[in-house]
């Protein structure tokens, strides 16, 4: 049986801009998804910390060390300008799979330039027995 599990997270990122007129996405530095191991097109939920509202879209690469996070498209009305969030990736994981997972977890900072990947424990544990 396969189930979904933390794939990468972007801790806090700040939006930069909002733009409901272009069609669809998240734009994000191309530094901040390397340092998650994201990719372009990829599918990501986004969890407003300032606002307490949830949506998906896709990622858009943004130029690199420039610290960009816009909301595009439909996702301008749930993220504007100065609001925290993050985003998080999951993946369908096997058992053996499982017990090897670490997810990516990237911590931001106040300018989205400074950020720091982290390591995880493996959170599961199979007791003998």
């Amino acid at each position: 049986m396969r189930r979904p599990f933390l794939l990468a997270k972007v801790h806090r990122v700040i939006v930069t801009e909002a733009d409901l007129d272009y069609e669809g996405s998240l734009t994000l530095d191309e530094d901040l998804l390397d340092a998650a191991g994201l990719l372009p097109f990829q599918k990501v939920e986004i969890y407003n910390v300032t606002r307490g509202t949830r949506l998906s879209t896709y990622l858009i690469a943004g130029p690199r060390g420039g610290g960009d996070c816009c909301a595009n498209g439909a996702a301008a009305h749930l993220c504007r300008p100065g609001d925290r969030v993050i985003l998080a990736a999951y993946a369908d994981l096997d058992d053996e799979e499982v017990a090897r997972h670490r997810p990516r977890i990237v911590l931001v900072g106040e300018d989205n330039r400074d950020w720091r990947v982290v390591g995880t424990e493996t959170p599961f544990r199979r007791s003998a027995g």
